[in-house]
């Protein structure tokens, strides 16, 4: 078996049975989940046995994470302090002021770089799909230098289809080339997901539109965006600016600011803490650019997306996962270039509040199976001798740290920092440290709490302007509700992130789920 094909890998089923490589990757799927639950279990059966030496880590763990968020607090007030000056910046008057000799694409001016938008679809009303149309009409990019493709899924039904024809009726004459991808049910090897119709929908643009008109593959970039995504008027500018300038514009993903906020007055606080959460971890790695990888809009020249074959079409997490794609296909030679300018997306928000609920935690569960990529990562990293010692430990190292700490440390911080003093035998309740335990955790704590402040604060100047029929003291209730992510944390972060390990551990793998848009009947 080649090596490119070890690269289009999904999961263990996929190689020969019985072959040291099936047990390998096997092996390191079973991995996060076993570390995690490995984690919990010995830290609550110690708390028994030992409760003295739980208690000194619970402590060391809460000083830990208490700088970590002071850290991190610091990154996301640098990476909300350059959104906002990106936001404020005349692109189209950089782009003017670039001379060619700038430019590391060759080009002779900005007006030829071509874009094309990837939007898939399942089975999304007319209404989110028309906003996001009127969002790219808004651009002041040259139109004639935009294709724009809607990813249909024959899989959806007829239904799906009607809002495709409505789409295609209302705004195919309004873009200079407007595509209408349908992706077949059923293709042998596939995965019905985002990254299969994405595949496709790429595919056709290239056949129907960009190899006809002979467009150079380097000069097209190509943005994937959720069905939901509106991008503001300056965005295609603002990415030309940083394709052209970039060190590297052909060995570079290009990483926008994803804000939830589209629908985010209608959505529950427990959602909207969810969502901000979202954003503001994207604004920290932005401010840490090594870290960075491709999540949800996304984007990055044609021309390298053509070489691996697209976005691969038999696993969840699409978005991420072309990262690995690139990195490990062109041996480490691959970054993401943070653009600091925002796109806006809805919030997961059913009809019910417990409907809200249970999509919330659907999407964590989702976006928790993300860690499929670290067996993918590691197998292939082993394999590849042309990436760096350097390259191959430091993402093993954020993968395994990203993925146990998202499903373990609010468990511990939130339920287990406590757990000593009520499980441990009597000699140690009377001690000293039993009793100063609580007090000390608690204390440290609420200095954590200085993160969750600055998010408050930083969200309320992210929000959209409020709807008339809310009162002003919802904005009270949006700075409130950062107090309830203790409880978020836990059950909406810790425990679908544990599930999608524990389903990855036991070879139970999943599919994608499609989280569903809606629009409040006005």
């Amino acid at each position: 078996m080649a090596q490119l094909n070890y690269l289009k890998i999904g999961r263990a089923s996929e190689l020969p049975r019985g072959s040291s490589e099936r047990f390998w990757y096997r092996t390191l799927e079973v991995i996060p989940g076993l570390l995690s639950w490995s984690t919990l279990i010995v830290l609550i059966g110690l708390s028994f046995v030992v409760p003295f030496f739980v208690a000194v880590f619970i402590i060391f763990f809460d000083v830990y994470w208490f700088l970590k968020t002071v850290y991190m607090s610091v990154h996301l007030r640098v990476g909300y302090r350059k959104t906002f000056e990106h936001m404020n910046t005349d692109w189209n008057a950089k782009l003017d002021a670039l001379s060619p000799s700038q430019y590391k694409v060759p080009v002779s001016r900005w007006g030829e770089i071509w874009h094309l938008v990837i939007l898939p679809m399942y089975n999304e009303p007319f209404e989110v799909v028309q906003e996001s149309m009127e969002a790219l009409l808004a651009t002041k990019y040259p139109q004639e230098k935009m294709i724009i493709v809607l990813g249909l899924e024959e899989r959806a039904g007829e239904a799906a289809r009607e809002v495709g024809q409505r789409i295609k009726e209302a705004y195919g004459v309004r873009f200079s080339h407007f595509v209408i991808s349908h992706h077949p049910a059923d293709i042998e090897g596939e995965m019905p997901g985002k990254g299969s119709n994405e595949t496709w929908a790429a595919r056709e643009a290239q056949r129907k539109v960009i190899d006809p008109l002979g467009i150079p593959y380097e000069r097209i970039v190509v943005s994937v965006f959720d069905v939901d995504t509106h991008v503001m008027p300056g965005y295609f500018h603002c990415l030309t600016y940083h394709y052209l300038t970039a060190e590297k514009p052909l060995r570079s993903s290009f990483q926008p600011i994803p804000l939830f906020t589209n629908n985010i007055w209608e959505a529950p606080a427990f959602a909207r803490v969810l969502s901000f959460g979202s954003t503001f971890w994207q604004m920290t790695q932005q401010a840490r650019p090594e870290r960075l990888i491709t999540f949800s809009s996304h984007s990055m020249a044609f021309q390298p997306l053509v070489e691996i074959g697209c976005w691969q079409t038999n696993m969840v997490s699409e978005d991420s996962r072309i990262f690995y794609q690139l990195f490990l296909h062109f041996n480490g030679d691959w970054t993401v270039v943070p653009l600091y300018y925002p796109v806006t997306m809805d919030a997961n928000v059913a009809p019910k509040f417990w409907g809200t609920i249970v999509n919330q935690y659907k999407q964590q569960r989702r976006w928790g199976y993300g860690v499929e990529n670290l067996p993918y990562f590691v197998f292939n990293a082993v394999r590849n001798k042309r990436l760096s010692w350097k390259h191959k430990f430091f993402h093993t190292l954020q993968l395994v740290d990203g993925f146990w700490s998202w499903a373990t440390n609010s468990i511990m911080m939130f339920l287990l920092g406590w757990l000593p003093v009520f499980v441990g035998p009597k000699s140690f309740r009377v001690t000293l440290l039993s009793y100063n335990l609580p007090y000390l955790t608690r204390d440290i704590m609420t200095l954590a709490m200085f993160g969750l402040v600055t998010s408050a604060v930083l969200s309320m100047w992210l929000l959209p302007p409020k709807p008339v029929n809310y009162g002003k003291f919802k904005y009270v209730w949006m700075f409130l509700q950062w107090f309830i992510t203790p409880l978020t944390a836990v059950t909406l972060g810790s425990i679908p992130a544990l599930e999608a390990q524990t389903r990855l551990m036991l070879g139970h793998y999943m599919g994608y789920w499609v989280t569903p848009k809606s629009r409040t009947k006005k």
